[in-house]
Order: C-alpha cells, then sequence, then structure tokens
C-alpha cells in the first residue's frame, strides 16, 4: 500500500497552524474544483486534496497521523502498525473537542491508505460534518433605480459576471442587503453554499433624492407666493398633490408630505425645501413692475449687516 504524505499534498510543512492548514486548502480546492479548473488530472487532485484536509483538519486524526512519521522510504509498501491509533477517537466532532469545526471533507470513496488508517467510517464521518458545514457569504454592492425600491418586483442585475434575477423588496433603502440563499462561496461536495448579501445604493433620480425612508426634493416658487401663501401642485412618487405653501415662506424652508417618501415599514415622508425662483427683468412689463416693487416697500434684504444702504 502506498504512503500518502498529506502534508506534501497540502504544500504545507509539518508544523503548519489550523488556520495554514485551511488556508492551502481552500486555495488548492478552488484550483482543481472538476466544476471550474481546466487541468486534465483535475478531478483526482480534488479528491486528494480533500483527503488530506479531512486528516489534517482534525486534531484526533493529524496527532495520529503524525505518530507514523514521513513514511517509508520510496518503493517500499507501508502497513500501520498493529496497535496504530489506539487512544484516539476518530469520529468525535471538532466542534464539541473545541477544534475549529467540521472541515470540508472530501468527495467520494477514500483511498486504501485512509481506509487503513481510519476505516471507510471516518469518510462517511467526514461527509456527515461537511454537510452541516456551509460556504462563506459574499458580499457585492448593487446600484438600483429609485422605482424599483418605489414599486418593488424583480430587476435582472449583474454581480461579478453572472446575470441574476433579483426580487427587489417595495421600499428597500440605500444601505440595506439583499440576501440571495445559496449564491455565496460553494465548497465542494455535500456542503451547503454560502449567501449572496447585495448591499442596495441608488442610482440618481431627476427629482428625488433619498436619505434612510425619506424622499427630498426642491420646490421652486415665485416670490408672491412665498410672501402671499400659495396652493401649488408638488410631484410624489404616487403622482402630483396639491402643497399649501404658508405666506412668509423663506428659501431654504422645509415643508412635508407625511407619508410620500418610500413605501416601508413605516413608510417615509417627502419632504420640499423651498427655492424662490425670480422672473427675468426681460421685459418692459415685469422692469416697471420691479421698479414699481422696489419704490412701494422699504424692505432693505441688508440691514442685519448693520451697513447701512
Amino acid at each position: 500500500m502506498e504512503f500518502k504524505d498529506y502534508y506534501a499534498t497540502m504544500g504545507v510543512p509539518r508544523d503548519a497552524t489550523p488556520a495554514q492548514i485551511k488556508q492551502a486548502y481552500r486555495k488548492l480546492a478552488r484550483r482543481y474544483h472538476p466544476d471550474v479548473s481546466k487541468e486534465p488530472d483535475a478531478e483526482a487532485r480534488f479528491k486528494e486534496v480533500g483527503e488530506a484536509y479531512e486528516v489534517l483538519r482534525d486534531p484526533d486524526k493529524r496527532a495520529a497521523y503524525d505518530q507514523l512519521g514521513s513514511g517509508p522510504r520510496p518503493g517500499e509498501q507501508f502497513r500501520p502498525p498493529p496497535d496504530w491509533g489506539a487512544g484516539f477517537d476518530f469520529r468525535h466532532d471538532a466542534r464539541q473537542a473545541g477544534g475549529e469545526g467540521p472541515g470540508f471533507a472530501f468527495e467520494g470513496d477514500p483511498s486504501e491508505f485512509f481506509e487503513a488508517l481510519f476505516g471507510r467510517a471516518g469518510g462517511a464521518q467526514g461527509r456527515a460534518h461537511r454537510a452541516r458545514e456551509r460556504g462563506a457569504d459574499h458580499h457585492a454592492r448593487v446600484i438600483i433605480d429609485l422605482a424599483a425600491s418605489l414599486e418593488g418586483g424583480t430587476r435582472t442585475l449583474t454581480v461579478g459576471g453572472r446575470t441574476l434575477n433579483v426580487k427587489i423588496p417595495k421600499g428597500i433603502q440605500a444601505g440595506q442587503h439583499i440576501r440571495l440563499a445559496g449564491q455565496g462561496e460553494q465548497l465542494p461536495g455535500e456542503a451547503r453554499a454560502g449567501d449572496l448579501l447585495l448591499e442596495v445604493s441608488f442610482a440618481p433620480h431627476p427629482l428625488f433624492r433619498p436619505e434612510g425612508r425619506d424622499l427630498h426634493f426642491d420646490l421652486p416658487i415665485a416670490p408672491w407666493e412665498a410672501a402671499l401663501g400659495a396652493s401649488v401642485a408638488v410631484p410624489t412618487p404616487e403622482g402630483p398633490v396639491s402643497l399649501q405653501v404658508p405666506p412668509g415662506s423663506r428659501a431654504g424652508t422645509r415643508l412635508r408630505l407625511r407619508g410620500r417618501g418610500l413605501p416601508a415599514r413605516p413608510p417615509g415622508d417627502l419632504y420640499a425645501t423651498l427655492q424662490i425662483a425670480l422672473p427675468p427683468a426681460d421685459t418692459p412689463a415685469t422692469r416697471a413692475a420691479y421698479e414699481a416693487f422696489a419704490a412701494a416697500t422699504p424692505f432693505n434684504p441688508r440691514s442685519s449687516l448693520g451697513a447701512g444702504s
């Protein structure tokens, strides 16, 4: 029976830490995964790496394996000693033993060498562990249009080169996440795939600025509307509504339309920030109107500056 040097298979020294072994496994598993690798012996190498990791990630299996030393000299056959493995429990759960938890055990039938040391139960136990393991979650940021949050529904998004149909929850806010189950890291074998977490951000909208669940926009009004008050039509996500501008309103005043923001739970509000728009004095009539207005009022906008007129 051929001796298997699991450390050489993993490309790590015999005193490698569990973290180094796990890192080496992840790198090699990605390299030789049959679904992505183009190397002709990828499947065989993938199983070898998985078997090596099944032993080296488990404290008891590794300790027992280390007792064998570096194996026989080249060309010699290997047989484990009769009392080999005494005192070790190869079926324990590494989580309960305070280890790093179950590893990502090898897929398929174990080698003759593995069976001679640990029996087929060792591989079966590893597969049971692997079934309880899951891949890591992946994270990505996506940009959606504001209408997707206002309306909800499905959007086609490109994430990391993949095209996904993503259901957008109605009322989702910038910075919140959409979880796509099973779209994260896929480990070999029976392990559950991780999830893909999409952080939402909004593309610029021509009118509304989202802030949390609230929406903001600038509302231009005429000087007489600001001074005298007026009822003006304003846009909202659901369509135009009437908004009452109080008399004596100033530029920068914010008026709130309750419940007209993002349709979250609870819904946000819509804020209109007043911007006073001056008509140009580009005709004799408007110029005369400005002159009459100036003569009719003693208003001095710079009185607070103490600089006279």
